[in-house]
Parts: structure tokens; C-alpha cells; sequence
């Protein structure tokens, strides 16, 4: 592999962390792709996506930014590092510069994941007030978040989740990387989680290539070859397999 061969950068959600994306890493590595798959530490967008940004900026050559969920606000934020030359969101957020998490949510009817969220304070070093941290209730989160995944790993996940602040959800995006990058998305069409409609709008008022996949809101480990396939389309976008 040469420098010239594209990273996919994998960028997971809220209540997820990277292994996520283990039935799509081994798809991705076969076809001959470097592949990254960093610790976001949702605390806040902005704090985020600076750290997916230096990430991205560490990688010698071209870079495929792919964000899953929360995650698809933080490449719409990192995704303007000047070595991203596509863009892909899974199940995600695709905002608009200026607008909040909230604010593109807000426009559509609540999902099944609104009355299903937990709120938990948390020390924040070097201030007497405490964040809140926000988790999916353990027994509802199989249901929400990966009805067509394994029901022994959902339980996993379930107990395992990596909280976002609460904060990070009325933080506005102060660029927007799918105005100047080609951009594809995937909604998850039976998704419990987001509701389907904010996929959709975001990634049509963005232009972008998308597909749809009849999957709960872990597209990544219930349907890993539908999301592998998106995935490769946008590499190939680049020219330089």
C-alpha cells in the first residue's frame, strides 16, 4: 500500500464505540484499504470533531471520513480537513452550518429513543457544576438501537454503552464539509433511534448519492455488506484503487 492508497476513517456514535464497526473492518482491510477506527470521546461536537480532525490530518494521503450516527455530525464538522475527499453518513446526522443536533431533530417527530434516555451527572474537572452524561436505558436499548442484531451481543451493547454528554446535542456546527465533498448516506429505513425522516433530509438537502436499508440503527453489524458496498462506492469515487 502507497500513500496514495484511501484510509477509510470510521467514526462511531453516541452510546457506541469502535467495535461497532467490527463486521465492517475486515470487509474493508480484505479489499486492501488502511483503515482507522479512533475513540471519539463525545463529550462535545466541537471537541469531537477536532479530535477526528487530528486524526485525519495525521493520515498521509487521501481519506474517506465515514460517521455513524452522532458520528455524521462530527464528520460534517472534521470532514473539511483538507485530505477528506468523501464523505459517508450511516444512520447519521448531516447538519447544516450553524445548526444544532437538536435543532435538525426537532423538525421531525420524536423517535422511540426520546423516552428511553437516561440522564447521569458527572464531575467535570475544574468546575463545581457536573455535565450530564446521556445513555439508552439497558432493557430498551436491544429494541431501539439493533432489533436485527444478535440478541446475546444487543445485551452486550446494552451494558456496555459509551455515554455523550449532553451538551454536545446544542452545540452548532461551524462548517459543514458536504458543501465542498462528495457525500454519500445510508438511512436506515426501520430505524428506532433517529427517525428515518432526519436521515433523509439531511442527506437530501446536502445532494447526496443515498441508499436506503430496511435495518435498526446498527446498520454496521446487522447488514456489514451493504454498508461495505457504500463504503467502496465512495473510495472508487476517488480514482485511486
Amino acid at each position: 500500500m502507497t500513500d496514495s492508497t484511501p484510509t477509510v476513517v470510521l467514526v462511531h456514535g453516541a452510546f457506541a464505540d469502535a467495535s461497532s464497526f467490527a463486521r465492517v473492518v475486515p470487509e474493508l482491510l480484505a479489499d486492501g484499504l488502511k483503515v482507522l477506527v479512533p475513540a471519539v470521546p463525545n463529550r462535545s461536537l466541537t471537541g469531537d470533531s477536532a479530535y477526528v480532525a487530528s486524526v485525519v490530518r495525521a493520515v498521509p494521503g487521501p481519506v474517506v471520513l465515514v460517521g455513524h450516527s452522532y458520528g455524521g455530525a462530527v464528520i460534517t464538522v472534521a470532514g473539511a480537513e483538507d485530505n477528506v475527499r468523501a464523505l459517508v453518513y450511516l444512520a447519521g446526522y448531516a447538519l447544516e452550518e450553524g445548526e444544532s443536533l437538536g435543532e435538525l431533530q426537532g423538525r421531525f417527530p420524536d423517535s422511540e429513543l426520546a423516552q428511553a434516555l437516561v440522564y447521569t451527572p458527572f464531575p467535570v474537572e475544574g468546575s463545581d457544576e457536573p455535565g450530564t452524561d446521556v445513555t439508552v436505558d439497558v432493557d430498551r436499548f436491544p429494541a431501539i438501537f439493533a432489533a436485527d442484531v444478535d440478541p446475546d451481543l444487543a445485551r452486550v451493547l446494552a451494558v456496555s454503552q459509551r455515554p455523550l454528554a449532553g451538551a454536545a446535542f446544542a452545540e452548532a456546527a461551524p462548517v459543514a464539509a458536504w458543501k465542498t465533498k462528495p457525500s454519500w448516506g445510508l438511512v436506515s429505513s426501520s430505524d428506532r433511534t433517529i427517525n428515518p425522516d432526519v436521515e433523509r433530509y439531511g442527506y437530501r438537502r446536502a445532494g447526496m448519492t443515498t441508499v436506503e436499508v430496511d435495518s435498526s440503527h446498527l446498520v454496521m453489524l446487522a447488514h456489514p455488506g451493504k454498508v461495505a458496498d457504500l463504503i467502496r462506492e465512495a473510495v472508487r469515487s476517488l480514482g485511486t484503487e
